[in-house]
């Protein structure tokens, strides 16, 4: 951590404990700051999903001071593995995104077991995604008109990720699989590079979350598709799925979820489900989410455990159809 890094990290665990100071007890643990480690940059999806909860869930922790602290690397590996080191003692915590899955299936080799090492919160809920194309690049306005240009052209068109091996990737070689045509993918470093060369055309298409999509939908500059998730959002109710537009088994979408270190007692479980189910509850984070696009619908501790497993599945193996493999 860099000077003017620690400067800034300790501002915001003193902003936050006053804040706490404020709060009404509810769930209270100690007067110990909670700290929720996010595998990502400041400004992705997930980071702005958990610093909109911050002052809920100081209220709803009874007051215990709340600090984020972005981790990012290695497609979130970097983070988790501070967590996985993490005292079990319900101080430490993260929220993840879909690549903390997917990462045993495209990674050689990862320093922690991704179900022994943690214990599941909650499945907080997701964020749609959305088929983009640069409309000056691509005439394409549904899926089948999308397919038949493809099929036409098997070697005319790119497809943009924000990495290797993550979800975005993913749910672009979903696509290419259900709908049986060819791509090449062009992976960027960040969803940023990426969606500012499908605006200027340099890459012709690709997944984006729709709360980062939205407003260059708004003003034309990218075309929608469709949605990536089984069903409609509220977000953008007249948006189509890619599922009813005639690949039916296309369903893919970000969620977000929240995971302590392994063997997290059950009262610490407790402790911590009630307390992110009341933040993530309350009007202002209702507000905030919708306004995002997320969709929040907190899962129980199993639920979360038995679904973690089955997404590991699913991405496993749609890694080994395409062949992602990263050191």
């Amino acid at each position: 951590m860099t000077h003017s890094n620690a400067l800034d990290f300790s501002r915001r665990q003193l902003v936050l404990a006053a804040c706490a100071m404020t709060a009404l007890p509810a769930f209270a643990q100690s007067d110990k700051t909670l700290r929720i480690i996010l595998p990502v940059g400041a400004g992705s999806g997930v980071d702005t999903i958990a610093r909109a909860a911050v002052p809920s869930l100081i209220k709803a922790f009874g007051g215990q001071a709340v600090v984020i602290d972005n981790l990012p690397g290695a497609g979130g590996i970097t983070g988790t593995s501070v967590l996985a080191k993490a005292a079990p003692d319900g101080l430490t915590i993260a929220m993840v995104s879909n690549n903390h899955v997917i990462n045993p299936a495209v990674y050689k080799k990862i320093p922690y077991d991704t179900v022994a090492d943690f214990t599941p919160i909650a499945i907080m809920g997701a964020t749609p995604f959305v088929l983009v194309v640069n409309p000056a690049k691509v005439a394409a306005k549904n899926v089948q008109e999308l397919i038949a240009l493809l099929k036409a052209k098997p070697d005319g068109y790119n497809y943009a990720s924000s990495g290797n091996g993550t979800i975005i990737h993913l749910a672009g070689e979903m696509f290419v699989d259900e709908a049986k045509v060819q791509m090449r993918h062009i992976p960027y470093k960040s969803t940023g590079a990426m969606v500012t060369d499908l605006i200027g055309g340099q890459i012709e298409m690709g997944v984006v979350a729709l709360p980062a999509a939205q407003a260059h939908l708004k003003s034309g500059a990218l075309r929608a598709i469709g949605l990536c998730g089984k069903t409609r959002t509220p977000a953008a109710p007249d948006m189509a799925t890619i599922a009813e537009q005639g690949l039916p088994n296309y369903d893919i979408e970000g969620w977000f979820a929240v995971l302590a270190p392994g063997k997290l007692p059950e009262s610490q479980v407790k402790r911590i489900h009630e307390a992110f189910v009341a933040a993530y509850n309350t009007p202002e984070v209702k507000e905030a989410m919708a306004k995002q696009g997320n969709v929040v619908n907190p899962s129980t501790p199993e639920a979360a455990a038995r679904y973690l497993r089955s997404e590991m599945a699913r991405y496993a193996a749609l890694a080994k159809k395409a062949g992602i493999v990263l050191d």
